[in-house]
């Protein structure tokens, strides 16, 4: 029997992308739920200058045996807020989850070239700026598996 060499990702030449600050990532109703981990509810409410209980109190839900950060009225995510420059950002990006840091390298998004193309329909910074290798984009994509 022989063992058939590993056929290469379809991105394999890497993949295109720039945040432009838009918060469509953040906001709903497509993006659904923004999972967070205990540890990542710790640094969040140092971050905030709150214990962790109030900030699961306040942020967060829980959804079957996971937890998610909860959503505006519109279905944007709690922490995305106009920053006066025309574009939205977090509150707590410098400590935001994986989930958050990893995108648009999700698993569905990287299913083949068509889920790529979709993203970038909702996300102007897909297939713009810095030139990101496949070994960078499976360390991402495993983050969030």
């Amino acid at each position: 029997m022989s063992i058939q060499p590993r056929k290469p990702p379809w991105y394999a030449g890497g993949l295109a992308f720039a945040c432009v600050g838009c918060g469509r990532c953040c906001s709903g109703p497509e993006e659904g739920y923004v999972w967070i981990s205990p540890g990542e509810i710790e640094v969040a409410a140092g971050h905030l200058g709150i214990p962790p209980e109030e900030f699961s109190r306040l942020y967060t839900h829980q959804v079957g045996r996971r937890v998610s950060l909860i959503e505006q009225a519109n279905a944007d995510c709690v922490f995305l807020q106009p920053n006066g420059e025309g574009t939205r950002g977090c509150r707590i990006y410098s400590v935001r989850p994986a989930q958050c840091c990893t995108w648009p390298f999700w698993p569905a998004n990287l299913s083949g070239e068509r889920a790529w193309a979709a993203a970038g329909q909702r996300c102007p910074g897909v297939n713009r700026g810095k030139l990101f290798g496949p070994g960078h984009i499976e360390n991402e994509k495993s983050r969030t598996e």
